[in-house]
């Protein structure tokens, strides 16, 4: 049976990020994709030049509207915007338990642009981590998150870690990606306590909508029935051959996209030779 993912995210008109990013990943895991839309963004691979936001209750009629007909297997939460559409999204959501959710707090664009509204910081933690299966921040995510400066040691990254889980999400997995160093390390908290996961730090300057394609391929994985830990090893699997096949898009002069469909693409041209 083939699966079906929501995406609650805003829109990337360059394709790389995004609710575009979402659909992409989704598609090449192997589940069925739905899309409820938060914001439009004016972007491109240099940055973010203009936020349009959804009305609140207009996101939430969109997450109504899908969950009242289709079975939903997994939820991502990507760009939420404001207090108003976490609250929105929050209220529609609840009620529907046992459903595996990546919520991915998406706070500033890979340009530097601000994509959540400081006041909506608390409204996140407060109604929207504790219906979290996963919670997927960077290190500035996660130390704006606890009020905290951002991590620069493994030590203090684990500790962030469970500082975010102590905040009611089932499991926190906190990317290492801001690190200096040749490593991109990440930590997974969950009740059994901390994991690992290493990593090589690619060198292309095509990565954006990293964070998006990760916690996407994440709920693909989930939606699927793979235990957390199998889910974050091939997620960040897939996620690091997009990464290292993203040089072999032309997509823009700034950040360029990473390559959903380097599988496919490959078996198709393996099969044309």
């Amino acid at each position: 049976m083939i699966r079906n993912v929501l995406s609650i995210a805003g829109s990337d008109p360059s394709g790389g990020a995004g609710i575009q990013a979402d659909l992409k990943a989704f598609s090449a895991r192997g589940v069925y994709g739905m899309a409820a839309l938060t914001a439009l963004t004016a972007q491109n691979t240099q940055g973010v030049s203009g936020v349009h936001l959804v009305p609140a209750a207009f996101v939430g009629d969109q997450i109504k509207a899908v969950l009242a007909d289709v079975r939903v297997d997994a939820i991502k939460i990507g760009m939420i915007a404001n207090a108003e559409i976490a609250e929105a999204v929050a209220d529609a959501i609840a009620p529907h338990k046992g459903i595996p959710i990546v919520l991915d707090p998406v706070m500033v664009a890979k340009g530097g642009a601000a994509l959540l509204d400081p006041s909506a910081v608390d409204v996140l933690t407060r109604r929207l981590l504790p219906l979290a299966t996963l919670l997927t921040p960077n290190l500035p995510e996660a130390a704006a998150l606890l009020h905290r400066s951002s991590a620069e040691t493994r030590a203090e990254m684990a500790d962030q870690a469970q500082g975010l889980r102590a905040l009611g999400p089932e499991a926190v997995l906190v990317k290492g990606g801001h690190l200096s160093g040749h490593e991109s390390p990440d930590v997974l908290a969950t009740a059994a306590g901390l994991s690992w996961f290493e990593a090589a730090r690619v060198p292309t300057a095509n990565t954006h909508g990293t964070g998006c394609t990760l916690s996407s391929a994440l709920a693909a994985e989930l939606a699927k029935g793979a235990p957390l830990h199998t889910a974050v090893a091939d997620a960040k699997a897939y996620l690091a051959l997009a990464v290292a096949h993203a040089d072999g898009l032309s997509v823009g002069s700034g950040h360029g996209p990473v390559q959903h469909f380097h599988e496919l693409w490959q078996m198709r041209e393996g099969h044309s030779q």
